[in-house]
């Protein structure tokens, strides 16, 4: 069972940290869309503060975007800890954990044999649509 929750915190903890990249991403998009598009005055720094971690200057687009990306990870934290979630990212591990990876030779093979079988279809369909348009024009136009 211990094993188990370790595996649940695993998955709970990657999941969070990949869509929390998302987030920031997003989030530093919103800060530069409030400067380009809002010049109002939300790019301008407030009283000549600089955040020394972030290496900027204290600006209202900053305050707007760094509270929107800590609601939103508060808003994530908060819906991945539910059961139903945490459970689907088990139970979504345990299943890629059972899954057979083709090997290299097996990978080739069936990329091999993909292009071979995509190749004979496109070639099929080249001369019937060839065969079909002559028939539509001999039909249509008379044999002309």
């Amino acid at each position: 069972m211990a094993y188990k929750k370790d595996q649940g915190r695993m998955a709970r903890m990657t999941a969070f940290w990949l869509l929390a990249i998302l987030i920031f991403y997003g989030c530093s998009s919103l800060q530069e869309l409030l400067i380009t598009q809002f010049s109002a005055g939300l790019g301008d720094p407030i009283g000549g503060i600089r955040v020394p971690i972030l290496g900027m200057d204290l600006s209202p687009a900053l305050l707007i975007s760094g509270t929107v990306l800590a609601g939103a990870l508060f808003l994530l934290y908060r819906w991945e800890e539910t059961p139903k979630n945490a459970d689907l990212l088990i139970e979504t591990e345990q299943e890629l954990r059972k899954v057979a990876w083709p090997s290299l030779d097996e990978a080739i093979n069936g990329s091999w044999t993909v292009v071979l079988t995509v190749s004979f279809l496109m070639a099929f369909l080249f001369v019937a649509d060839m065969v079909l348009i002559r028939l539509a024009r001999l039909i249509l136009v008379g044999g002309g």
